[in-house]
């Protein structure tokens, strides 16, 4: 097995080449100044070149509300060098497994969404998503759509409370919009486990499971932060508006393979790392 992880040095990318490195295969992980995936060519070349067995892509366009103004430019990254990289694996023989995101639905059902639901997407990231995910699923590959995804350092939802806990008396979040907060370790753990095996190519969906809104994620946070969870107040996306729609829900149904563990245990038991890795910013009780 031959691996390689696109988008190296990102949130996902970190998790994924340490999952990767456990597996004892050659890995090599390249960030966009080592290979631009909107160079058609260039990303032809290497893959024909060191034709790994098994491509998980990280890389991506991720600015949700930079997007609105900037879609061009998210289409490049997220939806034509998806197409180049799906090609490109097709000529080696490498089975890709590319990352997506619960933004391609509208948010309307009251329902989760299953993998063959009709997608929709309310803002331009997700409709650069889709497109990569239609370029991946055009040559026969594998697409993984995830949410509300947060890692051990980087930026995210997470670590942003973490630093508002420490420096606001109250922090108000969004009560309107439901999800899966996802360990990246074990979307990671995930990834890999799919590159793996013997599963037919498609949609999957990798969250982890049952669902809340930001506010009670923020609120989990501030209890294992060991201050006040009273501290978060609810608000709704009309009091905090943002230049990109969010969808109400984008709750995700794994139909396909088995689902992740429930987020609240997945966030507790990351949470020696997350706050290993935060520093003095996690002491604010």
């Amino acid at each position: 097995m031959r691996w390689l992880i696109t988008g190296a040095g990102g949130l996902l990318a970190t998790d994924v080449l340490d999952r990767t490195a456990l597996t004892g295969d050659p890995v090599v992980a390249l960030a966009r100044s080592e290979l631009d995936l909107r160079d058609r060519r260039a990303v032809r070349d290497f893959v024909c070149a060191y034709r790994p067995r098994a491509v998980i892509n990280c890389a991506g366009w991720t600015a949700v509300d930079e997007a609105e103004s900037r879609e061009a430019e998210a289409l490049a990254v997220n939806g034509h060098a998806v197409r180049w990289l799906a090609e490109a694996c097709d000529q080696a023989g490498a089975r890709l497994v590319h990352v997506s995101t619960d933004y391609v639905f509208d948010g309307a059902s009251v329902a989760p969404y299953r993998e063959d639901a009709a997608t929709g997407p309310v803002n331009a990231y997700g409709r650069t998503k889709l497109a990569g995910e239609r370029a991946a699923l055009e040559h026969g590959q594998y697409v993984v759509r995830t949410a509300w995804l947060y890692g051990a350092a980087g930026t995210d939802f997470v670590r942003t409370m973490i630093r508002l806990a420490g420096e606001r008396p109250f922090v108000d979040v969004v009560d309107d919009q439901r999800g899966q907060p996802t360990w990246a370790a074990d979307l990671a753990d995930f990834l890999v486990r799919l590159a793996q095996s013997d599963l037919p190519p498609g949609v999957y969906h990798g969250t982890c499971s049952g669902e809340t809104t930001w506010y009670g994620l923020a609120r989990e946070i501030f209890t294992l932060l060991g201050t006040d969870p009273g501290r978060v107040r609810p608000v709704t996306g009309a009091d905090s508006p943002r230049p990109a729609r969010r969808p109400a829900n984008s709750v995700l149904a794994c139909t396909r393979a088995e689902p992740l563990r429930h987020w609240r245990v997945a966030l507790h038991a990351a949470w020696p790392v997350i706050a290993a890795n935060a520093g003095p910013q996690c002491n604010v009780a």
